[in-house]
């Protein structure tokens, strides 16, 4: 049986041999006044370069200098100059052992070092084990243990040790982390827990795996479904609590493992790791069922009322024939009434004369029909569907407990009536039942007739549970997605070094001043501009903006730079870039075993796993159209490999090494990205996020909300609801997706744009630029009065509230700060923000805010031709993105056919991590071919160059057979043949 490694080939080098960059050298290797006195102590040049080698290993990595071993070229070079001396010279050292040994001694017992024994193997386990008590990772444990040792002043051991106590210490903490979890459960629960794993002839499955089945697509069925099994789990008695009982990386190892170990798998694990696993498994499960149900909740009323509306405005539609009569109708009486003005006549005669009187009065039935219709609430045509609703309603709120702050005590007061009804069958109403609704129509329309209608009535209340629970107003206790508003933040006292980092000035006080003054003498800037025509492009028309279209700014020799470059590519399978990619990113590290922490055994499985989820061909047929990978080590990779944190690290591992190519230069300086939103169809009604969208025709589907920086990378994608607004999301990638990218600037289009979005961007440090088609229709916002700003008085809007502002800074600045250390992703925080039936106050300071920026933006937009030129150059960069996700996502029609949100988010990141790896090969070819034309004695104008894109594919096989045996690239660091355009012509001659 092949050893089992803790460390890859590359993480050895990086953990046990002396680094040499030039900044390592100087940290690692310079001598201290006191080194040089023990060294100068030293007979002869080789014995003092020989001690003086001895410190400089002994410090770092910490072996030392052993016998057999040499010292890098680079570190024996900087030592000899240190002391003066020909690195030469260390050739004739340690010709006597005994001299390598007293040295080694004397160096050891100067830094108060003490030899690594066998006795200290026990505690080395043991130091590795804390270590693996916070990560499974193998260089993390490694440079952990190191580090430990080092401290307790030991002379690191031989790296096999090293890593042998590693595996050892790794192996320790999951048993402990077993032990500590199963400790906290009975005998009983142990029992249910067992029986998890044991086939139920009614279910026709184990409980586990019907547990795991969750149903997605909102249906009074579906959410039924959904309750049963939160009440199952909620049976099983375990609290949530025992997450508590080890580190949270190692419970939560155990919720990864626990979410995809198929159930044989699991019966055969050792008892306590079985029985911690399905523990932490059944935990999230409850977490993960209760969001689930309380968002199919949210989608069933939000469907009852969208349904609703939509039928009025259908009956409104069919009732434009009759409304066309009874106008005419009106018009003709309205006529006859003016003639009686004119001559004096009797109304009624003329009317029944030139109307008819009879005509009148046929009319009013269709009149009195009309005002009804009008009048009609969309709660009354909601009701309509009341049967429905209570197929499920009692159970939902029976299921769970709501909490809310004060002002939503007496919603919880309607939810306990409700409750305590339909325990009591045939109970009625009271006559006054609380009325916590927003919608002041509503209760009058309960209470019509002089009895409160209890089919209103409910539906009013779970109309307003759903907005209350989006807002965050009414939260629910162990649900990720449904808190209460205030556990989204830091908690004030530890936000407080955060608020200080912020890019802004933290004081309101000075900042509403400066803010004030800066947009004041803007706005007077600007006024005198447009008023003396100054503006290029921009003109005040019948009190609106115009703006002229910029041209195309795209030379015609950039284009054929680019045709000429693209000629000039390899052709290449699509496997052969995923091989030469990965060899040349490493990003194939990111995909560990989710139970050992360990790299595949077979990069051809998890590069055929990312195709056949990028390209929608799916695991089976994927294997069906490989050579060299079977379905079972697919599904396996599929199983074990494909993570949502490990397609994450993987793509960060491209962007990074895209970045660092010379070529990317041409495109920018790496500090912008622009932002959009791209509609794909789905297969199913309504599964997973999709849902239909009459802008994109009446079929259901999802958008991909994807960011591409200036470079060409695209760095972060996630899946979207159709319908969602995108400027929730627009921030999301930013900041969750592109940490180690130095982003300044943003490129959204008109529909990533909201006064939000302006705010929250300005005080994170960066600069939103939407591309607003409906600027004209948008106000400025002044704090001074309009008037003070001559010539444009007709663009302002209401005034800014800055006391609005002034008096939620301090949650302003909290809510930033939480965003920016990752505490809460933005588009919780701004979706939470916009479900507010009535404006809050955080939400009004936000936008307040928010329009202080958008004016200044405005002004930058109208000021700056350049601007909008670079917005657009960035844009445009994003529809090449769609257009090669277009190309790439071809099988199954380019469906997203799966049925539960997180397997479409799959497909999503295997699609982007194929963008971003052919963007990456494409830099790097288009930079050796534009080399290639400046070697062959041709100019290229480096200006065109910025015109080129890498996201071009007519050169690369997508489709066909993936003959991954055949592709492998290892050409010890060298490159691939570049293209003879004239090939194919000499061919046919």
């Amino acid at each position: 049986m092949a050893r089992r490694n803790l460390l890859t080939r590359d993480e050895r080098e990086r953990l046990f041999l002396p680094r040499t960059d030039h900044f390592s050298i100087i940290r690692n290797y310079t001598l201290a006044s006191e080194d040089l006195d023990i060294i100068g102590k030293r007979r002869g040049a080789v014995n003092r370069l020989g001690i003086a080698a001895h410190l400089a290993l002994l410090r770092h990595p910490g072996f030392g200098l052993r016998v057999n071993s040499d010292v890098p070229e680079a570190v024996l070079n900087y030592l000899a100059v240190q002391l003066e001396l020909s690195p030469h010279v260390f050739e004739t050292y340690g010709q006597r052992a005994q001299t390598r040994t007293d040295h080694s001694s004397t160096a050891a017992e100067y830094l108060g070092l003490q030899p690594f024994a066998r006795g200290d193997i026990a505690h080395a386990i043991e130091l590795a084990a804390r270590a693996a008590m916070r990560s499974d990772r193998g260089e993390t444990i490694a440079r952990s243990l190191m580090d430990s040792l080092k401290a307790d002043r030991f002379i690191l051991p031989l790296p096999d040790t090293l890593e042998r106590s590693g595996l050892a210490g790794r192996a320790r903490a999951r048993k402990r982390a077993a032990t500590e979890i199963v400790a906290e459960l009975d005998g009983t629960t142990l029992e249910l827990l067992d029986a998890l794993l044991i086939n139920d002839p009614a279910l026709g499955m184990t409980p586990l795996a019907w547990l795991r089945d969750m149903p997605g697509s909102p249906s009074t069925k579906n959410m039924n479904a959904l309750l049963k099994r939160l009440r199952y789990i909620r049976q099983l008695g375990i609290d949530p609590g025992i997450s508590l009982a080890t580190t949270g990386f190692r419970f939560g190892q155990f919720v990864r493992e626990g979410s995809v170990a198929p159930p044989f798998l699991l019966a055969d694990y050792s008892l306590n790791r079985r029985r911690a696993t399905l523990a932490a498994g059944v935990v999230n499960l409850e977490v993960r069922l209760a969001d689930a149900a309380i968002l199919m909740f949210e989608r069933l009323i939000g469907g009852l009322f969208t349904r609703a509306k939509r039928g009025q405005e259908r009956r409104y539609q069919d009732t434009a024939p009759s409304v066309g009569k009874l106008m005419r109708l009106f018009g003709a009486t309205i006529a006859a009434l003016d003639m009686a003005e004119e001559t004096g006549g009797d109304p009624l005669i003329l009317i029944d004369e030139m109307v008819g009187w009879h005509r009148l009065m046929a009319a009013r039935p269709h009149v009195d029909a009309l005002a009804d219709l009008a009048r009609e609430d969309t709660l009354v045509l909601a009701t309509g569907r009341y049967a429905t609703l209570r197929r499920f309603s009692g159970s939902f709120l029976d299921t769970f407990t709501f909490k809310a702050s004060s002002s939503g005590t007496n919603l919880l007061s309607a939810i306990d009536l409700l409750k305590q009804t339909n325990a009591s069958r045939g109970a009625h109403l009271p006559e006054n039942p609380p009325m916590p609704f927003a919608n002041r129509q509503w209760p009058k329309l309960i209470t019509e007739g002089g009895k409160v209608s209890r089919a209103r009535y409910e539906t009013a209340v779970l109309a307003t549970l759903r907005d209350k629970l989006r807002a965050g107003d009414v939260w629910v206790e162990g649900t990720r997605a449904y808190q209460r508003f205030d556990a989204y933040l830091l908690p004030r006292k530890a936000a407080q070094s955060a608020i200080a980092d912020l890019p802004i000035n933290v004081n309101a006080g000075e900042y509403l001043a400066e803010k004030s003054a800066e947009l004041d003498r803007r706005l007077r800037h600007f006024a005198h501009q447009l008023r003396t025509g100054r503006l290029s492009g921009v003109a005040l028309v019948r009190d609106r903006l115009k703006v002229v279209p910029l041209q195309a700014a795209t030379p015609l020799d950039a284009e054929v730079l680019d045709r000429r470059l693209d000629s000039l590519l390899p052709r290449v399978r699509i496997t052969e870039l995923l091989f030469e990619v990965a060899e040349r990113t490493g990003f194939l590290a990111a995909f560990r075993d989710v139970r050992s922490g360990k790299e595949h055994d077979k990069p051809q499985a998890i590069l055929a796993a990312i195709l056949a989820d990028g390209t929608n061909l799916g695991v089976e047929r994927m294997a069906n159209a490989s050579q060299g990978v079977t379905y079972a080590q697919l599904a396996w990779t599929q199983n074990w490999y494909i993570s949502p944190e490990n397609y994450e690290a993987a793509l960060a591992q491209i962007v990074r090494e895209h970045h660092r190519l010379p070529f990317a230069r041409n495109w920018g300086e790496g500090v912008s990205a622009s932002s959009d939103g791209q509609f794909f169809r789905t297969g199913r009604i309504r599964s997973g996020a999709a849902e239909i969208n009459a802008k994109y025709d009446h079929k259901p589907g999802i958008k991909i909300y994807s960011h591409l920086s200036d470079h060409f990378a695209s760095f972060s994608s996630r899946i979207m609801s159709a319908t969602a607004s995108e400027a929730p999301y627009v921030l999301d990638g930013l900041l969750l997706g592109a940490r180690e990218l130095p982003l300044q600037e943003l490129y959204t289009d008109t529909g990533g744009a909201s006064d939000h979005v302006f705010g929250l961007c300005h005080l994170l440090g960066f600069r939103f630029v939407p591309r607003m088609r409906d600027l004209a229709d948008r106000r400025f916002g002044a704090i001074a009065a309009n008037s003070a700003y001559k010539g444009i008085e007709c663009l302002f809007g209401q005034a800014i509230k800055v006391g609005a502002i002034e008096a939620e800074w301090d949650d302003l600045v909290r809510m930033a700060a939480s965003i920016r250390e990752g505490t809460v992703a933005p588009s919780v925080i701004l979706r939470k923000l916009s479900a507010y039936r009535r404006q809050n106050k955080l939400d009004l300071a936000l936008r307040e805010l928010g329009r202080i920026e958008r004016t200044l933006f405005t002004l930058d937009w109208l000021e700056q031709p350049e601007l909008r030129r670079a917005c657009q150059a960035g844009l445009n960069k994003g529809e090449a993105r769609h257009a090669l996700a277009d190309a790439i996502y071809t099988n199954r029609q380019g469906r997203f056919t799966d049925r539960t949100l997180e397997n479409q988010q799959y497909r999503a990141s295997g699609l982007n991590l194929l963008i971003a790896a052919i963007a990456y090969w494409n830099t790097l070819y288009l930079g050796r071919a534009a080399d290639h034309i400046r070697y062959s004695g041709a100019e290229i104008d480096e200006a065109l160059l910025a015109h080129v894109s890498p996201l071009g594919w007519s050169h690369i096989g997508l489709t066909g057979d993936y003959l991954w045996e055949d592709a492998s690239f290892s050409d010890g660091g060298g490159y691939r043949a570049l293209h003879d355009p004239s090939g194919r012509l000499q061919l046919v001659a």
